[in-house]
Parts: C-alpha cells; sequence; structure tokens
C-alpha cells in the first residue's frame, strides 16, 4: 500500500502543470506536488501516475515518492486564487502526492547529456506505457543529485478511456520520433532484452494492488474495483509478451 499523508497546508500553485497541481504541506512538514481528483483530467490520471510510476520504479528507474494524499477541501481556504480554491473543493478525499525533489531542475538536453543505455531504457518504457507526454516540449524529465528522474505520468495509459477498444490497441505501435531522449542515440533493443522479460503478471499485479479503490470503484463495465485491476493487468501483460515490436525510432 502506498504511504498514507494528510494535507496541512496548501502552500503554492504549480502552474507549469495542465492539471493545475499544487505544492503542499504534509506531515511533519514535508512538501508534496499534490494531484488533484477533481483536476480535469480526473481519477484516471492519478490511476495512471500510481501504475507507470511504481512500475518505473520497480523496473529501476528513479520515481519520487508517491503517496495516498488525504485533503479536506478548507485545506486552501486562504489562497487568493479561485480556480486553485474550485479545485481543491471539488478534491475532498484521496488524492495523489508525490514527493518535492528540493533543488532538482527541469531536464535540459543541452546540458545534461544521457548515455544510450539509459536513453532507450526510458524509450523502452514510454512505449509499454504509451507515454506521448514525454517531448522537447515537456519533458516530465528532472536533474536531482546528479541523476535523471522520471516524473508525471497522467497521460500514460490512455487505453483505460476506452476499455472496450483496449484490448485491440495493446500491440499498437509507438512513435518515438518526438521524444525528448531520441538525439542521445537510445539503445532500445538492449532495454527490450533487459526490461520486456521483467514485466510479469506478477510485479503487474502487485502494482495494480496499489490504486486505491475509490478510484476504480463505478467503473463502467466492470464490477468491482479488482475487476478493474485485472483488466490492467492483462492489458500490460500482452503488451509486455514477446515479440515487442512497439517502437518505431
Amino acid at each position: 500500500m502506498l504511504r498514507e499523508v494528510t494535507a496541512d497546508r496548501y502552500v503554492t500553485p504549480l502552474r507549469e502543470g495542465g492539471s493545475l497541481p499544487g505544492l503542499v504541506e504534509a506531515g511533519a512538514g514535508g512538501l508534496w506536488v499534490a494531484k488533484f481528483v477533481g483536476a480535469a483530467q480526473g481519477r484516471k490520471a492519478l490511476v495512471a501516475e500510481v501504475v507507470s510510476g511504481e512500475l518505473a520504479r520497480r523496473l529501476g528507474f528513479r520515481v519520487p515518492e508517491l503517496a495516498r494524499m488525504e485533503v479536506d477541501p478548507r485545506v486552501a481556504v486562504g489562497e487568493p486564487d479561485q480556480q486553485v480554491q474550485d479545485l481543491v473543493k471539488a478534491s475532498g478525499g484521496t488524492n495523489l502526492g508525490m514527493a518535492y525533489l528540493s533543488g532538482a531542475l527541469g531536464f535540459d538536453p543541452l546540458a545534461f547529456p544521457v548515455d544510450p543505455k539509459l536513453a532507450g531504457r526510458v524509450v523502452w518504457f514510454d512505449a509499454l506505457i504509451g507515454n506521448v507526454d514525454r517531448s522537447w516540449r515537456n519533458p516530465n524529465l528532472l536533474v536531482h543529485g546528479g541523476e535523471l528522474w522520471l516524473i508525471d505520468h497522467g497521460a500514460s495509459l490512455i487505453f483505460h478511456h476506452n476499455w472496450p477498444r483496449a484490448a485491440a490497441s495493446a500491440r499498437k505501435g509507438f512513435d518515438a520520433s518526438d521524444h525528448v531522449l531520441l538525439p542521445f542515440g537510445p539503445d532500445v533493443a538492449t532495454a527490450d532484452a533487459e526490461l520486456g522479460p521483467r514485466v510479469t503478471e506478477a510485479l503487474l499485479r502487485e502494482v495494480l494492488a496499489l490504486v486505491p479503490d475509490v478510484w476504480l470503484d463505478a467503473e463502467p463495465g466492470f464490477d468491482d474495483p479488482d475487476a478493474v485491476r485485472a483488466a490492467y493487468v492483462a492489458q500490460l501483460a500482452a503488451r509486455a509478451a514477446g515479440p515487442r515490436e512497439w517502437v518505431s525510432l
């Protein structure tokens, strides 16, 4: 289960993100980036954050800690921006917290070279989860402690927006031509040989178990949250099964 924290104080909105995440103080003064369930992208963006982020962590990528964040709508009562107040009011209950990496810098491909092996691993992983939001316009990568960190996976797993057609897209190709790491000559073949066999149904079930029931309840076409989890496992397992020919550089 993800660690649970409680939002004690809304600090400031982070306007770089389209979903208007916020910097929040929670638990002994710790700072977290809050992703709100009341944002336009809704709860499925939070599901994608957990599934993709925790799968990435288990495959050896650096990902900030993710937590269940309980939010009282009154936490933003002092925020002067009405848009922020409306968002937090619509997000009472369980939201997503991402540990704030103090001092981290946004990834700049001109200032931080990435070796082909690591670049290949990131491109391969983005192809697995269907993440189109790692372009030069919006890298969603941070540099912290001299290392590359993966963040913001809410736009991945697009298949869950249309479950009736999800199975047909399991082997769909992935166009990496706009990927921010493409200039570094990503070694996708080595990444595939290393990471592909590690994406097992057991690993996927472990990751899906971390998703709170409240984000899966009342999903059309499913009886209960466990049925939704099983559908995610089946979809990602089918994509990870060999041969994996979904990356187009």
